[in-house]
């Protein structure tokens, strides 16, 4: 099943990596768009959800990668409470699978 890096830019300005089991996410956010702060997090949300559960159907176990990183991201947007980047968007940098497979830097690390 291939898997997906990728990298976002938050509002303030930070980037984080992340990870997804499946090009599933694909579906749901595309490399260089930018994304209203609420609407990312739904997106990411359901993608990584959706990935989780393909990884369910052939290997009998959720992805707790993507859970992992679905919890990282969403704390990470906890701590964007000024106005402008709870307004603000997340910007879409790279979403790769060549080397995808392994975590690479997920969640926290560049925060």
């Amino acid at each position: 099943m291939p898997a997906v890096n990728f990298k976002i830019r938050w509002p303030n300005g930070r980037e984080a990596t992340g990870y997804s089991p499946s090009t599933v996410i694909f579906q749901y956010l595309e490399e260089g768009a930018s994304y209203p702060l609420p609407d990312f997090l739904q997106r990411i949300e359901s993608a990584l959800n959706n990935a989780s559960e393909r990884v369910k159907e052939v290997k009998g176990f959720y992805c707790s990668s993507a859970m992992d990183t679905l919890s990282s991201l969403k704390g990470q947007a906890s701590y964007l409470v000024e106005p402008a980047d709870v307004e603000g968007r997340v910007n879409v940098i790279s979403m790769r699978t060549e080397g995808a497979g392994q975590v690479i830097g997920a969640g926290w690390s560049s925060f």
